[in-house]
């Protein structure tokens, strides 16, 4: 194992200053350089924390293939690392939910010998179950980034909450971090009709980025989605379109499990 170099990648949380754990801040502040992946505004704040800053946003650029930026943030990390520097990437939200980068950047250090690990953040779809008020146990909840639901076949399951993130890429095949616009939703809504009436009610979600903020919940049919105004940090959350059905072969194979008493106790227990 080599020691003289490490990296660690953390999440600030969604809301700037009110998510991010005392364990991550200490991590930022205890760094000899910190590379960052968030909003500016969330960047200027974690240069107070640490001077040693340093932004990976430029990487970003108009019709520039996104893994080609992701390879660099990587290789940016990396070559800190081998430099035995402490380094600390800090990625919007959570660093393992929608970002490749920390997962491929701590295994390559890894694969090097070197110390790198990860520290949870609040991530966007703890924010969603608790703007909305949904419990992701009480039906099921199904998840998916809009694109990759698009472009590979993937079955939903209308009796569950469905998610789909980043719709404001939603159908992109150029890997940009460009805007698709009506069109492309227009196929998604196509692809949903399958399982929901047009009329469903759906809603665009966006989460609060200043405490000051309120979080973004607009309702509409699904027909309607593909001239909605939406944004790169805009989620579909789409609620059941069908009841639960139940197994009951599964349930009286269950039941044959357990004595005669057991079922009598259970009922009488619950009060059945």
């Amino acid at each position: 194992m080599n020691n003289n170099g490490s990296l660690v990648c953390v999440g600030p949380g969604m809301i700037l200053g009110a998510h991010m754990t005392e364990r991550c801040k200490n991590h930022i502040q205890q760094a000899d350089v910190v590379f960052t992946s968030c909003h500016p505004v969330i960047e200027k704040w974690l240069a107070t924390l640490n001077p040693c800053t340093h932004s990976l946003q430029h990487l970003y650029a108009d019709n520039k293939d996104r893994r080609n930026t992701y390879r660099q943030m990587q290789d940016t990390l990396l070559k800190e690392v081998r430099n035995k520097k402490k380094v600390v990437g800090v990625f919007y939200g959570h660093p393992g939910v929608f970002a490749q980068v920390p997962h491929r950047a701590i295994q390559q250090a890894i694969d090097e010998g070197y110390q790198a690990w990860m520290e949870p953040g609040i991530s966007a779809d703890a924010c969603l179950y608790a703007d909305m008020g949904i419990d992701p146990g009480a039906y099921g909840c199904q998840q998916f980034e809009a694109s990759q639901f698009m472009f590979y076949q993937r079955q939903l399951d209308p009796s569950a909450y469905v998610i789909l993130w980043q719709l404001g890429h939603a159908g992109d095949l150029s890997l940009t971090p460009r805007l698709t616009g009506a069109p492309e939703r227009q196929v998604l809504v196509d692809m949903l009709f399958k399982y929901y009436a047009p009329s469903h009610q759906v809603a665009i979600y966006e989460s609060p980025f200043l405490p000051t903020q309120q979080p973004r919940i607009i309702w509409q049919r699904l027909d309607g989605l593909p001239e909605a105004d939406i944004s790169l940090i805009s989620t579909l959350v789409i609620p059941p379109g069908r009841r639960l059905i139940p197994n009951d072969e599964i349930v009286t194979r269950l039941k044959s499990i357990y004595p005669p008493s057991h079922d009598k106790n259970t009922a009488k227990a619950e009060g059945l």
